[in-house]
């Protein structure tokens, strides 16, 4: 097509996503399925009409690859709310009724609008995990304005948490990781984390009892949320980002008294997944990863289901 771009895929992320898709688990996988929206690569060829890239430049493609173009949150630059439905990378059909293909593979087709500049001064396999982890975090934690002076906690250092760990310090705010494995305590204060606090430890959780302005979760395991909504400061925001299996009942006295706000986001849209990668190339921030073979992908699958892993998989595609 006229506006589209192909591009060598060089590296791709593993999101825990991906692992649902492949065994349905929500119900609405369709197959063949190849996963995959973390990706980066370099732009092989362009479409005639084609004006924000050209052959050689590398970019990268997260997990909106079209939407209607034309409902309020479209035109707000909130692709991933579209009202008429947004086109996943993978797993979904297409405004051509075609099933979309991600970034397991050694190419892929996307219209120039959908797809980001990358920087070159950043190792591209550990930029992949921004298209999807990195833009997860960014994008609550520039919503509410995280910024120098505020409080700051972060609900679990997994692929998404350790993320949010860098992004916040980097945005100026006094970060505390709030986790149930004391182990962490040593990579969270490494990642940039002013503070630990194990949960588990009553003496500890005392100290934070109306302490941040802002808590992101990004916890997607069964957990109590009215746990950390008494963390919160006078009119503080809770967000979510984890997608738990079992709902979490949230009495109205735990929002009513303080003016607290419990809050969920998905990803980003496109123009801020480009503001959120410009962020990290002007802060050198980059996920902390693993790079596999291909062919360890169903190992690397039961690793992040035991959280084995530093902070996400990525997938070098010369080994396809």
């Amino acid at each position: 097509m006229e506006h589209d771009v192909l591009v060598e895929i060089k590296y791709c992320g593993i999101c825990h996503t991906d692992i649902h898709f492949v065994r349905n688990d929500f119900g609405m996988s369709s197959y063949p399925l190849v996963p995959g929206h973390e990706i980066v690569g370099v732009v092989k060829e362009v479409g005639a009409h084609v004006t924000k890239f050209k052959v050689g430049d590398t970019v990268g493609i997260g997990c909106v690859v079209d939407s209607c173009r034309e409902c309020d949150n479209c035109k707000q630059d909130q692709q991933q709310y579209c009202l008429n439905g947004a086109t996943w990378t993978y797993g979904v059909p297409d405004k051509n009724g075609e099933v979309t293909y991600g970034g397991y593979s050694n190419q892929i087709v996307c219209d120039e609008n959908y797809v980001l500049s990358v920087g070159s001064n950043l190792p591209l396999e550990k930029v992949a995990p921004l298209l999807c982890a990195g833009i997860t975090t960014y994008s609550p934690l520039r919503r509410w304005n995280v910024r120098k002076g505020q409080r700051v906690a972060v609900v679990g250092l997994g692929g998404l948490g350790h993320m949010a760990v860098k992004l916040a310090v980097a945005m100026g705010a006094e970060v505390t990781v709030l986790s149930t494995h004391p182990a962490k305590q040593d990579d969270a204060i490494k990642l940039g984390a002013h503070k630990f606090v194990m949960t588990k430890d009553e003496e500890q959780v005392k100290t934070v009892q109306a302490y941040f302005d802002f808590i992101l979760d990004t916890v997607s395991a069964d957990h109590d949320y009215n746990f950390y909504l008494s963390m919160l400061r006078a009119h503080g925001t809770m967000c979510c980002v984890g997608l738990p299996g079992t709902p979490s009942p949230v009495p109205a006295f735990n929002l009513v008294f303080f003016g607290r706000n419990l809050a969920g986001s998905l990803i980003g849209g496109i123009a801020e997944t480009q503001e959120m990668l410009d962020f990290c190339t002007e802060h050198n921030i980059t996920a902390d990863i693993e790079l596999i073979n291909i062919k360890d992908v169903n190992k690397a699958f039961e690793r992040i289901e035991k959280s084995d892993v530093k902070y996400r998989f990525v997938i070098d595609m010369a080994t396809l």
